[in-house]
């Protein structure tokens, strides 16, 4: 397999690669740029460990081959903080109590993210649908609403 040239911003810095066309973003993030916060759980989209911003709207970037990300902008957890403050999403998680192994957060807050980005006063419902992809199998979903709806609020009044 030949490789390819891509350039992709992930977190507001450039990047230009050199990788073979049939890696994935997640093993660009990982394994090129140490960005480990995305998780590998189980390489077919079907746990939300590894959930991305791409170009804004939440990806599992397990499914995102290297070829898709080129020209694209990436946003993963590490990206989040600034200044060594937490942002409000990740905050309220740690204020409700959301997280417990911690495998999955990284996920969530992105797809809550992606929501919070696109709906600053999501309903219930909306949240549920938003972090549907999302699997933690640790605790129920009831705090991680709640500190979805904890950051809609402190987003709103930013």
């Amino acid at each position: 397999m030949k490789p390819i040239e891509i350039t992709l911003t992930v977190n507001e810095t450039t990047h230009t690669l050199i990788t073979l066309p049939n890696r994935t973003l997640l093993d660009i993030l990982r394994e090129d740029l140490g960005l480990t916060g995305a998780k590998n759980g189980c390489e077919s989209g079907e746990c939300g460990a590894c959930t991305v911003l791409m170009n804004g709207a939440a990806v599992n970037a397990c499914l995102v081959l290297a070829g898709q990300a080129d020209g694209c902008t990436v946003e993963t957890i590490e990206g989040l903080s600034k200044s060594g403050q937490l942002h409000p999403i990740q905050q309220a998680f740690v204020d409700a109590g959301a997280v417990q192994c911690g495998f999955c957060i990284p996920g969530m807050v992105m797809a809550s993210k992606a929501l919070l980005d696109h709906n600053p006063q999501p309903q219930e419902e909306d949240i549920r649908q938003a972090l549907a992809g999302n699997i933690c199998r640790c605790t129920g979903y009831t705090k991680i609403i709640q500190a979805v709806q904890m950051a809609a609020e402190e987003l709103r009044h930013d």
